[in-house]
């Protein structure tokens, strides 16, 4: 005898009374029908009844709902067969597989993956609900690409086995270009310096490469705040912007942008007071409150006092420090008063420093950046600092950090550093070029965190036409627990002067050395060093004479004991692109007795770059070269000085300035000499069409320079002048430099060459 109890529809629907009634029994078996795909095992374990159990009405309803929440079945019927529980189902298929058809914007894994996270993936259950979201969140994704006539149909083909294959076909369309931001309301100031503000622009002729002329409702978010911020910065306390308008074209190709704004009056400020606990001495808040009567109300200059404030109280212990500033606005003098109020709160001691995210790295190694220490008072600055320094080691793409309170104090925090690693070993092959070298090749192996502890590897091969070198370095920037380096190099150069139009001689120089570095402040280190160097020296018949009457005397190889020390000091606010800051490095060699060769070689230079508005800067760049022999012999004629070309004085040919010898083809070639005078002035802003991409950079620059030999007197009057503009590009391959550049002082014999570049590093 066969009864149907209940049917999962019913059940579904919390009927409260069963299909039919029937006594309770005790379950003899249990039988699983109309499976295709799912395992008997899986309705079991879902199943709230077990054989030996005695099952009720009860049981009944909850035996289908714990099914239906399984999401695996359409349709669960529950009958019973002489005591023998029999479950029949009606499967959901399952997604077999996922295409995609038409699309190149995405990476189709990706695609997948994404697609997976709203619910639709290979293996898992098909749900039309969750195709239909999946089909909406593809639309999106295009949506943020700038593709607004992206049309999406998805084909749903059954296969065996209860399985299904989802298809997407996918029509990207053409990128919806900004055609238009127009601005209504602005008087004060011209509408194209408005939009120059914005990161979004129309389409220019590298906008190809920025993506900038590409709508985003996030990005137009962030213009908008940055026009405020101009307008509040102005002075222009009431400015609003009204309202903001984005309208696409019926075809879906080209996008207008409309912003309705209200300028307002411009205020100034009447005074500015200071009130609450004011634990510092008032010169301190002298010095650091930017904001004066009189001046223009500027809001960054207002904002800029308050984290000054705040952050000169965290150095001082005052964690949890409030400082909040309250205008007075009067309308009809357009003035504003301010009363900044100061709440120091607690002082409070750091309790426990921590590291995460640090699962290469050990611990030690960024600990020992640290400048806030464990029990001592806690210290913004030295937070700051010591966040600086983990970012400076190049083993963390990210690096944050919090300071909670401990729970149940009021006078201590813990100070979290939450790092996130990045990949420190690299295999690199590249090709660069450049006006002086032509093709250069290098290749290299390195490794700047070995095994985790800080160490760096690193081997190099580079060639080009005039260089080649093979280097094997390693360095240990810890070798002390006080921050004392020690390092190792092994090298192999040779070095034709002949590729370069100067006068023809050949090295090969091999060495062995070993450095040390020295801390002496926060941004000043001192290192030394000591290397054993054999030099080979060839000569030929139309070499020089004094070139010649070298190896004559001290031999065509020479083996030296070289000794080295400098100092540098780097306060400039990025090494890639700076705007700010100053750089200083002094740099002495010394060939030291008992060596063969005798010498004294001695540079500096001093560089200071000085922002200008937002996105510019100006740069001074100095550098003095010195060298002689000593005790009775001449200095090696490798080891001359050069000037000309990218890096010198442009406009120049590579090495071609300071003293000359006619060769025996009546060419005039340089042979360098023992003094060097550089300077350069130069003044960057961005490349029009950019936006904000830094990586892009014109200047205009003035370069002044000269070689002196050694029985030369050195004329200021001999200098060489050029001038002109550059072009620099980070490059996905490379940095790139461009220039052009124009003697302003020459000489007849001067080698002239205006246009120069050089693409990828060149040793």
């Amino acid at each position: 005898m066969k009864l149907k109890l209940l049917s999962g529809l019913l059940a579904a629907l919390y009927v409260a009374a069963p299909a039919f009634a029937f006594d309770t029994f005790v379950v003899k078996d249990i039988r699983v029908e109309g499976i295709q795909r799912t395992e008997a095992g899986t309705v079991f374990t879902y199943l709230p009844v077990k054989v030996g159990d005695r099952f009720s009405e009860g049981q009944a309803k909850e035996s289908i709902r714990a099914l239906f929440a399984t999401g695996f079945f359409d349709d669960v019927r529950i009958e019973v067969e002489n005591d023998v529980l029999v479950v029949v189902v009606d499967e959901r298929p399952a997604v077999a597989q996922i295409d995609f058809s038409g699309v190149k914007e995405f990476d189709k894994e990706a695609l997948k993956k994404g697609l997976k996270d709203v619910g639709l993936g290979e293996s898992r259950i098909f749900d039309r609900a969750v195709l239909e979201r999946a089909e909406q969140e593809l639309k999106r994704q295009y949506l943020t690409r700038g593709k607004y006539a992206a049309t999406v149909q998805t084909t749903v083909t059954p296969l065996e086995r209860n399985r299904v294959a989802v298809r997407f076909d996918v029509e990207e369309g053409d990128v919806a270009k900004i055609r238009q931001i127009k601005i209504v309301g602005a008087s004060l100031f011209e509408e194209e310096d408005l939009v120059d503000l914005f990161e979004q622009t129309t389409p220019g002729w590298l906008t190809w490469y920025t993506k900038s002329d590409q709508y985003s409702k996030q990005k137009l978010s962030g213009d908008l705040e940055t026009l405020r911020s101009f307008y509040l910065n102005q002075g222009y306390l009431d400015f609003s912007i009204d309202s903001t308008q984005v309208s696409i074209t019926p075809d879906k190709k080209d996008i207008y942008i409309t912003i309705a704004i209200t300028e307002g009056a411009k205020y100034s400020v009447s005074a500015v007071t200071l009130t609450g606990d004011l634990i510092l001495p008032d010169e301190v808040y002298k010095d650091i409150v930017t904001v004066k009567a009189g001046d223009v109300f500027s809001r960054e200059a207002l904002t800029n006092t308050n984290k000054a404030i705040t952050d000169r109280l965290g150095n001082e212990g005052y964690a949890f420090a409030n400082v909040n500033a309250a205008p007075e606005v009067d309308r009809e003098k357009h003035e504003v008063a301010f009363t900044i109020f100061v709440d120091p709160g607690k002082r409070v001691y750091v309790r426990r420093i921590n590291v995460e995210g640090n699962d290469r790295t050990r611990d030690e190694v960024a600990r020992r950046e640290m400048r806030q220490m464990e029990g001592a008072w806690y210290d913004g600055e030295k937070i700051n600092k010591s966040k600086v320094r983990l970012d400076r080691l190049g083993f963390f793409e990210e690096v944050a950090v919090q300071t909670p309170a401990v729970p149940g104090t009021t006078d201590q925090v813990d100070v979290n550093f939450k790092v996130r690693e990045r990949q420190t070993g690299n295999l690199s092959l590249g090709v660069g070029f450049s006006s002086s070298d032509s093709v250069v090749l290098s290749a290299a192996v390195a490794q700047q965190n070995l095994f985790g502890s800080g160490n760096a590897l690193n081997l190099q091969l580079n060639t080009s036409a005039s260089t080649r070198t093979y280097s094997l370095s390693y360095t240990n920037p810890y070798y002390t627990v006080d921050g004392i380096s020690r390092g190792f190099d092994v090298y192999h150069r040779t070095y034709d002067a002949d590729t370069l139009d100067l006068a023809r001689y050949k090295t090969a120089s091999t060495g062995l050395g070993l450095r040390y570095g020295f801390p002496i402040a926060e941004d000043d280190r001192i290192n030394v060093g000591l290397t054993v160097d054999r030099t080979e020296v060839t000569t030929f018949d139309d070499s020089p004479v004094q070139y010649k009457e070298f190896v004559t005397a001290f031999g065509n190889e020479a083996t030296s004991l070289l000794g080295s020390i400098s100092w540098s000091r780097d306060g400039r606010d990025s090494l890639i692109y700076p705007r700010k800051g100053m750089y200083q490095r002094a740099f002495m060699e010394v060939a030291i007795p008992p060596a063969e060769l005798r010498y004294v070689k001695a540079s500096y230079q001093h560089q200071y770059w000085l922002p200008i508005g937002q996105d510019s800067a100006f740069m001074l760049n100095g550098e003095v070269g010195w060298a002689v022999g000593y005790g009775g012999k001449p200095l090696p004629f490798f080891k001359n000085f050069y000037a000309g070309g990218i890096g010198s004085v442009r406009g120049f040919k590579q090495s071609s300035l300071g003293p000359r010898i006619l060769n025996t083809d009546g060419d005039l070639d340089s042979v360098g000499g023992n003094r060097r005078l550089i300077a350069n002035a130069e003044y960057y802003f961005p490349l029009p069409g950019t936006g904000r991409d830094r990586s892009f950079r014109l200047s205009a620059f003035v370069d002044v320079g000269n070689v002196w030999g050694q029985d030369e007197k050195l004329e200021f009057t001999e200098l060489r002048y050029s001038a002109g503009l550059g072009f620099s590009w980070s490059s996905p391959i490379g940095p790139l430099k461009l220039s052009v550049g124009f003697p302003l002082k020459k000489e007849e014999d001067d080698k002239i060459q205006r246009f120069q570049f050089q693409l990828g590093s060149v040793f």
